[in-house]
């Protein structure tokens, strides 16, 4: 038997309007090489001026994950030779980055948590891109010196499943900060991640291959699990010292493998020395105390809706991890719409309509005052619960927002005048008297016979509730 050992590498494109070191926009997809500069081309005599904004979204982050923020830091020079590296090196923090250690909790489905401690979080300035076109490569230098927040966890991860609760619970934290888009699709979230196994209470760790880029969690989680296979095998063949030695892998996503990329560096290898362009770092109180600042994150407002909402826990996960849905359960209550009954309506009905249309919920037809004013008309009665949905699919396909012209237009408007329903139910009583009796007669299963016949007869406009009540006097009576 084998454990898992997993650590993570995060790197985060803060969403800066300028880039690290220059005044070169961050913007994405414009023209390549069209955002550059000396600074960012690395032309002899351009000298780097370090963003404010990049530092404070740091701290912020330390603040959010209960991490030493540290007063003083200082930027170093991390060499290696890529095309997409013009300085031929990367600035960087290494000794002492701007947040040390911190941790962040992961939630299981059996309403378990796990800490995850999280070694630091350094940053650092982002490499171009190369593009290959057949025999020839290119390199696109937009994207070199976007500042990067790069989040290191401990070994702390013990299946893919972990890994994966923790990368969703860090893009949660940063969109909710807003320090980040986290677009994984554009690299702004991307992960490295270190595996390696070890026999059952063994204490010193195997050896740590990397998986380098991965940008979406369901890569993450493949990419582990085939490394951890390919790794178990080697041991169980014998031949674990010549297969599984510290290396960079890639995931092949055509192949579902991971490949040989290159030999893992040491930190030796990189030679990190202090920048001589850039001095220490050092963040007045001042700075402090705003970086402090910070919104609700997802784990404060899952405790908050349990507590003062009473929605269950199971529900407030799913909701407080896209800070989207969470603003828009929000704004559902304030726009008339109780806790309970808002739960159902958007993580069943809204969301199953959205998830067939591939639409997320910042992009929904419908928005949060609507949703919460139809929610409103179910709890006083102006409309049954099937009617709202008719309601629903209604504003779904059309731009019309008035819940009461709707459900007037759609005839959807309930029933809950005692005499006009006891007049149906009359109607109802006397065209089967037999039932009736047979219902006296001890026969109760007939009772939903005569709720669904005056629903019928009422076209679903009558108040269920209302018919219940009502014929349950009417039947009592001799």
């Amino acid at each position: 038997m084998f454990e898992t050992v997993i650590g993570l590498e995060v790197h985060v494109q803060l969403n800066t309007k300028t880039k690290i070191f220059c005044s070169c926009p961050t913007s994405f997809a414009e023209h390549q090489n069209s955002n550059t500069c000396p600074t960012c081309l690395a032309l002899p005599g351009a000298l780097p001026v370090l963003n404010i904004e990049a530092v404070k979204k740091a701290m912020m982050f330390g603040y959010a994950v209960d991490a030493v923020v540290n007063k003083r830091s200082i930027f170093n020079r991390k060499s290696y030779f890529y095309p997409d590296s013009p300085m031929a090196y990367q600035i960087s923090q290494f000794d002492i980055p701007i947040v040390g250690e911190g941790n962040l909790h992961i939630d299981f489905e059996d309403g378990s948590q796990k800490t995850i401690g999280i070694t630091r979080a350094h940053l650092e300035a982002d490499a171009g891109k190369n593009m290959h076109e057949g025999n020839v490569s290119k390199v696109d230098l937009n994207r070199a010196g976007t500042p990067l927040l790069e989040i290191v966890s401990e070994p702390d991860m013990r299946s893919s499943e972990e890994a994966v609760l923790y990368l969703k619970k860090l893009h949660s934290i940063v969109r909710y900060l807003d320090i980040s888009d986290a677009n994984m699709q554009e690299g702004s979230f991307r992960c490295d991640v270190n595996v390696s196994i070890r026999p059952k209470g063994q204490e010193a760790f195997g050896t740590r291959v990397e998986i380098k880029n991965l940008n979406s969690f369901r890569f993450v989680k493949a990419a582990i699990e085939y490394e951890v296979q390919r790794q178990i095998e080697a041991y169980e063949d014998g031949i674990y010292d010549q297969e599984v030695y510290q290396e960079t892998r890639l995931w092949d996503v055509a192949k579902n493998i991971t490949k040989s990329m290159r030999g893992k560096e040491d930190s030796a290898d990189y030679r990190y020395f202090p920048d001589p362009d850039l001095r220490p770092v050092i963040v007045t109180d001042e700075m402090m105390e705003e970086a402090k600042k910070i919104p609700e994150l997802p784990d404060e407002k899952v405790k908050r809706y349990m507590e003062e909402l009473g929605v269950k826990r199971v529900d407030a996960l799913v909701i407080c991890a896209d800070k989207e849905m969470a603003y828009y359960f929000e704004s559902m209550l304030a726009h008339g719409a109780k806790a309970k009954t808002a739960v159902t309506w958007l993580t069943s009905e809204l969301l199953g309509r959205l998830n067939k249309l591939g639409v997320a919920i910042q992009d929904s037809p419908v928005d949060a005052e609507s949703l919460g004013r139809l929610i409103s008309k179910i709890e006083d009665d102006t409309v049954s619960g099937k009617g709202a949905k008719e309601v629903l699919d209604h504003m779904m396909e059309h731009t019309e927002r008035d819940i009461d012209a709707i459900i007037e237009k759609l005839g959807l408007k309930q029933v809950s005048d005692d005499g006009a329903i006891l007049a149906i139910i009359d109607e109802i009583l006397a065209a089967n008297p037999e039932k009736v009796e047979e219902y006296k007669a001890g026969k109760e299963k007939l009772f939903g016979f005569f709720v669904g016949q005056t629903m019928k007869a009422s076209k679903g406009s009558a108040n269920p509730g209302k018919v219940n009540a009502l014929l349950k006097e009417r039947l009592k009576q001799g």
